[in-house]
């Protein structure tokens, strides 16, 4: 895929790095991304999509904006207020660099329409606000064999990481998947809400950014991989750490005995939650 005069001059800050240059470039320009949530995290991973030159972007988001949303969803403005936040979140991307293209998903994603958009997509990046579709998203790219960049952010820190968890590593063990990290969603009502916990809003750009890095360099192939490992942001102590994980054996998705073939489960989780 070539690159017009035009993407050649807006992206000269990139094609001299050697780790991009203009196979890298291209790369990028062919690259489908599909974002999950255009938020507080979505907002500057889609921004930074966006200006890197990613082909498409898919954004999933059945919100609206609200006035109270501006302070770390920098992908909307005043007035986008009332608007769906994914045609906020497309016309701030068309206005930035109109070689991107988007698809708009204006749903929810569930069990009955995981599998068909994700697969849609080389890449996942999941900035959910919710454990039900942490779950469903990282069950769903593992069926899919989609490589999935998590973030999620609380008041004053946020985590990060990648899972591949449909590969194997060098020595022929499964990587490991959401579910190895968090075996069992916390119980309802341990994690406050954003509308209760409250948050700084440019601790959620710290780690949006930091997510769009991590799927420009999943795209390329390029540098240290996040799987296995969990990057922690502590913002009142400006600190990053990291803590290595690994393949848990006995988790239900990708163990030695699977108990989840199929997004099915997330089907029974939905019914005795409404019920």
């Amino acid at each position: 895929m070539t690159l017009t005069p035009d993407e050649i001059e807006r992206y000269k800050r990139q094609l001299v790095l050697k780790e991009i240059g203009g196979e890298g470039q291209q790369k990028l320009k062919a690259a489908r991304v599909l974002v999950i949530g255009a938020g507080g995290l979505g907002s500057p991973l889609i921004l930074y999509l966006a200006a890197a030159g990613v082909g498409e972007i898919g954004i999933i988001d059945d919100d609206r904006v609200s006035l109270d949303n501006l302070q770390r969803q920098i992908v909307h403005d005043t007035k986008s207020v009332g608007r769906s936040k994914t045609r906020s979140a497309a016309a701030a991307i068309e206005r930035l660099n109109p070689h991107v293209a988007t698809r708009l998903y204006s749903t929810r994603l569930v069990p009955e329409n995981a599998l068909g958009i994700i697969g849609n997509y080389d890449l996942v990046a999941d900035g959910s606000d919710n454990f039900a579709t942490r779950y469903l998203v990282n069950d769903a790219c593992y069926l899919a064999k989609r490589p999935l960049v998590f973030a999620a952010v609380g008041p004053f820190d946020g985590h990060l990481t990648t899972f591949r968890a449909f590969e194997t590593d060098r020595v022929g063990n499964p990587r490991p998947s959401y579910r190895c990290l968090f075996p069992e969603p916390p119980p309802e009502g341990t994690v406050a809400p954003c509308s209760e916990a409250g948050i700084l809003g440019a601790v959620a750009g710290v780690i949006g950014t930091l997510a769009a890095v991590e799927v420009v360099k999943e795209l390329l192939g390029i540098g240290e991989s996040l799987v296995g490992r969990l990057l922690l942001y502590d913002a009142l102590q400006a600190r990053f750490s990291t803590v290595a994980y690994g393949w848990d054996p006995d988790n239900p998705l990708n163990g030695r005995v699977r108990r989840f073939h199929d997004l099915s489960h997330h089907r029974q989780i939905l019914v005795r939650a409404s019920g």
